[in-house]
């Protein structure tokens, strides 16, 4: 038996249905106060309604739920009302460190029965934006929707057993959010051409564009676009909402693309579709109603690293501190063996080698606090 004199983080969803405030209470019973009647057994105490918490954290669900540290450049929540509850210690501009519980913020919304309380949390978390350390809250979309969760016969242990069935979207979907992506870009770029334009500045001048223009190719336009890491590009021909995009050899009609209020509409092949589009600077994110996806607007020719060049060094993937080295320059290792264990998060991580071959230095040591992409280990090139 544990006996806990702290309230839980999911003390707000008792007060949402009862009707009280649980921190008021405590206060007023240190200071003296007796509790009221209702809480004393001489009157009901009534639960109306329906509440659901989830707690918004910066970290990676793909990676193991792998916890995030960083500035958080970009943090949109949903305003707050009679039907949500917003608790958050953090505002757009505060630094999440690797001290501290990365949790940015808790959601909790209420209504008349479950399902309609369900509901009103999809709408909140289809508002939040986070930009900066990666965060949960694609994965808690993907949690309310799912069967499980929505019948509420869901256990403890079914995540553990069923981690596959909320992480990640499939290809179809994420190729109509890639394109719903691509278009928002241009729509994007127009606008702002637009309003280049009114600054005397000419937008249709190959010398004032960044889009790869040719000669030889004229209204091609090339849009590229990261998702996680990996390099897509999509030509475009066409202007003001109407584009022939060409991926991969496959030609698709877009007409009436119409971007506002952060709302895009795309007619594609002759089928209508409505998102949430969010740009902010070179990061696009959009929402279908179900899934979301963030991509990286990048430029339309670049030099593209070697992957190789990158299992010749061991990074850090979080800030944090080093608890023990466990190699020396000189070792001769195998592929996957451990040469450092970090401490962030309260979390320990192995770092292990990405390969076979002999330790060229070693540039951290045990009680080093060190960030996130610090080059910890060097192994000798491959000759």
């Amino acid at each position: 038996m544990e006996i806990n004199t702290r309230l839980q983080v999911e003390h707000p969803v008792t007060e949402m249905v009862l009707g009280l405030d649980l921190v008021e209470l405590q206060l007023r019973v240190a200071a003296g106060e007796a509790l009221p009647d209702t809480l004393l057994g001489q009157q009901p105490l009534a639960a109306h309604g329906h509440a659901v918490e989830v707690r918004l954290y910066a970290e990676d669900p793909d990676q193991g739920f792998l916890p995030g540290s960083g500035s958080l450049q970009t943090l949109t929540l949903p305003a707050p009302s009679r039907n949500l509850r917003i608790d958050s210690g953090v505002i757009e501009g505060d630094l999440v460190t690797v001290f501290y519980d990365p949790m940015i913020a808790k959601l909790i919304a209420w209504d008349s029965d479950r399902n309609l309380a369900l509901e009103r949390m999809r709408e909140a978390l289809a508002n939040v934006q986070v930009r900066g350390p990666k965060s949960n809250v694609a994965f808690l979309e993907r949690l309310l929707r799912h069967p499980v969760v929505v019948a509420g016969s869901i256990d403890t242990g079914y995540l553990d057993r069923h981690l596959d069935e909320f992480i990640g979207a499939g290809e179809s979907d994420v190729d109509a959010l890639l394109i719903a992506a691509c278009v928002a870009c241009l729509l994007h770029e127009e606008a702002g051409a637009s309003e280049s334009a009114q600054g005397h500045v000419d937008p249709h001048s190959p010398w004032n564009r960044t889009d790869g223009w040719r000669l030889g190719h004229p209204g091609k336009r090339i849009v590229a676009l990261l998702d996680a890491g990996q390099r897509i590009e999509i030509a475009a021909h066409g202007s003001a909402g109407a584009y022939l995009l060409t991926r991969d050899a496959h030609a698709i009609r877009i007409d009436n693309a119409l971007i506002a209020d952060r709302f895009l509409s795309v007619c594609r092949d002759g089928v209508v579709a409505r998102y949430k589009a969010f740009i902010d600077g070179d990061r696009i994110t959009i929402h279908d109603g179900t899934l979301r996806r963030s991509f990286e607007k990048a430029p339309a020719f670049a030099f593209v690293e070697s992957s190789a060049s990158n299992s010749d060094r061991v990074l850090a993937p979080m800030p944090g501190r080093v608890v023990l080295v466990k190699a020396c320059a000189g070792d001769e290792i195998a592929e996957g063996d451990e040469l450092l264990i970090m401490e962030a998060m309260k979390m320990e991580l192995t770092l292990r080698s990405p390969r076979a071959g002999r330790i060229d230095a070693i540039q951290a040591s045990a009680g080093d606090f060190v960030e996130a992409d610090a080059v910890l280990v060097r192994l000798e090139a491959l000759s």
